[in-house]
């Protein structure tokens, strides 16, 4: 039915208070319709709905007004991070020594076994000092961080505490232009990229959806771990008496991550202002009441869904990363293994960086799985052949510090490029699947390489001008 003459001013009027409303308010308009409705629903509510509060509700008010304080906020949060980083690097070292010494172990049977049977030397290499062994450093460093970070995430996330983590820095994500779920999805992260990657599914809006999956990268994951925990024990650890040096390990990890997210928070900022432009949208984000965890599901869902399955990934990629390891360390041209020749090769970039030709290779090398990093430069420096076990850290630092050199300025450059490189291949596939572009994946791989290189090379020649 068509309009009468009569009803258009009226409608006219109402669309043109609309539009001089949303000048007024800006980008926060829906915010304040929001907000206003909760308002005038709350003082409603409280006129005609009585309603007894429980112990329960005044303990949840107390512990909100901490929590999520303006002030406390972003502390607390910052200092039970510390605390979950110092109860897994404290209680996971002497697991993964165990299962290390299991699996080397085994090795060693399996070698005596292929040696008794009167196989060729390079078959008992390539199975048992190059696949088995990175399939064994693999589980070894990986499993017990895994199985205590990801139980305590499970609970903090059953508690009720992660909406109140995603309310802490919702504004600051809103300056960047993404979405403050997206703190929720970089949580994820810290226990493994590709399941922050599939988190990111919590995200509504396409474009910051996409601002989620190409950051979420900055968050260390389980195998970056070993490399950063390394640095921080030998590097920061020793600089403090014995009784501060787990907590100071466990600060400068703190650090790490506030850098990640630091790095995460300009970069989309860029992105939302030049490729993904477009204003950041708004959700309604309701704090649910603090409850007690359910023990069963959080064990079915840390480790079945989380441990076991990020684990099951990290080995199919490990496997046939510890045989090619192998291959190039035991393969020789010119009188040289093939790992010689391409470090030296790669020696030039590396050094102007801060870094070397031996860790941009173990880098590459272990695009599959992270976990292989050190072992593989460990390896490489010690000319072995094989993954080798070191049993002390002292012996680690005599190989990296006295025999090869390194100093605060690699330790530092290592850090910040562990951090900050590109995802392994478990997460680029990962964002495959997300994203279902090949533009966008290669994007995601690319970029974060792109500014480590950029941020490290100004970084060292700033250092050896200055020093």
């Amino acid at each position: 039915m068509n309009d009468t003459p009569t009803s258009q001013p009226p409608a006219r009027a109402l669309l043109a208070r609309v539009e001089q409303l949303q000048r007024n308010l800006g980008g926060a308009y829906r915010d304040a319709i929001v907000e206003s409705l909760y308002a005038d629903a709350e003082q409603i509510a409280r006129k005609v709905v009585h309603t007894e509060k429980t112990k329960s509700y005044h303990v949840d008010q107390a512990i909100d007004r901490i929590v999520t304080s303006k002030i406390w906020g972003l502390p607390v949060m910052g200092l039970l991070l510390a605390v979950v980083f110092w109860v897994t690097i404290a209680g996971a070292n002497v697991p993964s020594a165990m299962l290390a010494d299991f699996f080397f172990y085994l090795g060693d049977q399996g070698v005596a076994l292929f040696e008794a049977m009167g196989l060729p030397w390079w078959i008992t290499g390539f199975v048992w000092h190059g696949t088995y062994r990175g399939l064994a450093w693999v589980v070894s460093v990986m499993l017990p961080p895994m199985a205590i970070f990801f139980p305590i995430f499970t609970i903090l996330e059953d508690l009720g505490y992660l909406p109140r983590v995603a309310f802490n820095v919702d504004a600051l994500f809103k300056r960047a232009g993404a979405h403050g779920k997206q703190a929720l999805t970089m949580t994820m992260g810290l226990g493994c990229n590709a399941a922050g990657v599939v988190a990111c599914r919590i995200i509504d809006s396409p474009r910051e959806r996409l601002i989620a999956i190409l950051t979420n990268n900055f968050m260390p994951c389980n195998g970056r771990w070993p490399t950063l925990i390394m640095l921080a024990t030998l590097f920061v650890a020793t600089s403090f008496p014995p009784a501060l040096a787990a907590i100071a390990a466990a600060g400068s990890l703190v650090l790490v991550v506030l850098v990640g997210g630091a790095m995460t928070l300009i970069l989309s900022a860029i992105l939302s202002r030049s490729a993904l432009k477009g204003e950041a949208s708004s959700f309604t984000l309701e704090l649910p009441p603090y409850r007690r965890p359910n023990m069963l599901r959080v064990l079915y869902t840390s480790i079945i869904d989380r441990t076991v399955f990020v684990l099951w990934r990290a080995i199919v990629m490990a496997v046939p990363a510890g045989g090619i390891i192998w291959l190039l360390s035991n393969i020789r041209a010119s009188g040289e293994t093939l790992t010689t020749h391409i470090s030296g090769w790669l020696d030039p970039a590396g050094r102007a960086i801060g870094l070397d030709g031996v860790i941009l290779l173990a880098y590459i090398i272990a695009i599959p799985a992270n976990e292989i990093v050190i072992p593989t430069i460990v390896m490489a420096y010690t000319q072995a052949g094989m993954m080798i076990e070191l049993d002390t850290l002292e012996e680690l630092r005599q190989v990296l510090v006295e025999r090869e050199g390194w100093t605060l300025l690699t330790a530092v450059c290592l850090m910040l490029f562990s951090l900050l490189h590109n995802p392994c291949s478990t997460t680029i596939w990962t964002i495959y699947q997300e994203t279902r572009s090949v533009k966008w994946t290669a994007v995601s791989a690319l970029l974060p390489l792109a500014i480590t290189f950029a941020l490290l090379f100004v970084l060292t020649q700033t250092v050896r001008v200055l020093f």
